[in-house]
Parts: C-alpha cells; sequence; structure tokens
C-alpha cells in the first residue's frame, strides 16, 4: 500500500499541484486586501454608501443588496487580471530562459533544416 501511494504522489504531480494551491491561496489574500482596502471603498464612495452591503434596496422585510453582486463580479475580474498578468510573465520568463526546451516543432523544423542541408550537392 505504501509503494502504491508513493507511485500515486510522484505520478500525478501531487507535488505540484499543492504547491500551486499554496500559492493560489495566498495570492487570494493579496487580492483581497486590494480589493477591501482600496477599490471596494472607492466603489462604496461613488454610491455614497458605507459599505457595500449597503448598496440595494428592500423589498418588504427582505434586502436585495446589489453590493454583494458586484462585489463578486470585481473579485472575479481582480483575479483573473492579476492571474492575466502572472501568466504574461511567466510566459515572457520562459521564452526568454535559456534552459527552456524547444517545442516539437522547433525540434523538427531545425532537423527538416539539418537534413536539406545534408542533401544538397557539394561542390
Amino acid at each position: 500500500m505504501l509503494e502504491e501511494f508513493k507511485t500515486f504522489i510522484n505520478k500525478g504531480n501531487v507535488v505540484t499541484i499543492a504547491v500551486g494551491l499554496v500559492m493560489a491561496l495566498a495570492f487570494q489574500e493579496i487580492v483581497t486586501a486590494v480589493l477591501d482596502g482600496v477599490i471596494n471603498p472607492i466603489i462604496s464612495a461613488i454610491f455614497g454608501e458605507g459599505t457595500y452591503q449597503d448598496i440595494g434596496f428592500d423589498i418588504g422585510d427582505a434586502r436585495i443588496s446589489i453590493g454583494l453582486v458586484i462585489d463578486a463580479i470585481i473579485y472575479f475580474l481582480a483575479v483573473a487580471f492579476f492571474l492575466f498578468l502572472v501568466v504574461k510573465a511567466y510566459n515572457r520568463w520562459r521564452r526568454t530562459d535559456p534552459t527552456a526546451l524547444p517545442s516539437d516543432n522547433e525540434l523538427l523544423a531545425e532537423i527538416r533544416d539539418l537534413l536539406t542541408v545534408q542533401q544538397q550537392p557539394r561542390p
């Protein structure tokens, strides 16, 4: 059973996934701090309310909180934007990384070019 568990850990890149999850949770704290400390107060001030929960209206005894919906949308867009920036920076770093391996297409093109050069008649 221990051997199967070891195979499971190594086969599925569980460690890589775990590191990514921990990084995502830490990243969530940054996004939440930016939203709660900067973005949300600005939007609340624009609507003339103290907090997001105050943006909305009442129907009878029920409170329709438009602010919570706005908060969820802004949170999603902020996370998507920050992740876009991280992926963009990572892709730029990979292109400039000298240890990055070429893609299959690049290798095949290089092999083709070498074969073409070797097949040309020599003077």
